[in-house]
């Protein structure tokens, strides 16, 4: 069976909506989106680390309780697992305050086993640390050379765009390794300066990787490949929280490639159906995370995604 292989930062988010604390949630940009496909039942390897500290103990129990091994999860005995302060304004929209401090010491870990269509995630800063980099980068070689389907999100956040042209060779990197680019209008608006997202693709990505995926919160998401020229809208909903949304639509679009058998080989050829069915699922999964709290999806739709994967697997037999 297909597995799903996420590499990235855990952290504790503690969420504040009129200068209240309101909720303690376990999260990461990868780690948000790796929960909601292992609530589905996906077969789930995840590479990250943690202090060894009440923070860090309640982020490896929230990992068991979801079905998530801790196996390569590096626990390090000095420093402290990080926290974030996340600040919802009226339209549910976060910003963050971030509280780090690692140790030397980094993601002394063994990487688990990666087969041919295997999928493996990266993204945000956790891809770009040079601290880190020597580590992603042997895990993307060993994907690439299993042939696994290698999925880039950038997530580049603004306490970042002052170093946009020092990161952007690493940036370049990863593009060329991914096979399916998918980032937010503000990524790149702090990456290149624009978020005019056909220049972007045009000018910055397609070159390095031909499949392309660009959100603008409730605006159309644009998708851009070899053939296909396309903007979907998005469904109008009453967010509670839009912290995992961009996460939970890569989960989705994971789920998509999966549930539609969807490997390495088939990428190059999809055709719009294909697609359209892909980032439906995307934006199933998106549309749900921004309901509640969570930063994942909750656990009745996942019920209900498992049933349908099940469905679907057993109509393909």
């Amino acid at each position: 069976m297909r597995k799903v292989i996420g590499i990235g930062e855990t952290i504790l988010d503690i969420i504040f909506r009129n200068q209240q604390p309101t909720a303690a949630v376990p999260g990461g940009s990868v780690f948000n989106g790796i929960i909601s496909l292992a609530r589905v039942g996906i077969p789930i390897c995840f590479i990250s680390e943690t202090g060894n500290d009440h923070v860090g103990r309640i982020i490896l129990n929230f990992m068991r309780e979801n079905g998530l091994s801790t196996d390569h999860v590096n626990v390090f005995p000095d420093g402290k697992s990080p926290v974030s302060l996340a600040f919802l304004n009226d339209r549910s929209d976060a910003e963050y305050i971030f509280y780090k401090d690692y140790p030397k010491q980094r993601l002394d870990v063994a990487f688990p086993d990666i087969q041919a269509d295997d999928i493996l995630i990266i993204g945000s800063y956790y891809a770009l640390n040079p601290v880190l980099r020597d580590k992603v980068t042997e895990l993307l070689e060993l994907a690439r050379s299993k042939r696994a389907i290698i999925y880039y999100d950038p997530n580049f956040r603004s306490s970042h765009k002052e170093e946009a042209i020092k990161l952007a060779p690493t940036i370049i990197e990863n593009l060329e390794y991914a096979d399916i680019v998918r980032g937010s209008i503000d990524d790149f608006y702090y990456m290149y300066g624009t978020q005019d997202a056909e220049k972007v693709y045009r000018d910055k990505i397609k070159f390095y990787c031909s499949n392309f995926l660009c959100t603008a919160g409730s605006e159309e998401i644009i998708l851009r490949t070899q053939a296909i020229a396309k903007s979907y809208p998005i469904p109008p909903i009453q967010a509670v929280s839009t912290i995992g949304a961009g996460d939970n639509f890569n989960a989705g679009i994971i789920y998509g490639l999966l549930k539609y058998r969807i490997g390495y080989d088939d990428l190059p050829h999809l055709t719009e159906e294909q697609w359209n069915q892909v980032v439906a699922c995307g934006i199933r999964f998106a549309a749900n995370a921004c309901q509640n709290v969570g930063n994942s999806i909750s656990h009745e739709l996942a019920a209900q995604l498992k049933e349908e994967l099940a469905q679907e697997w057993t109509k393909e037999e």
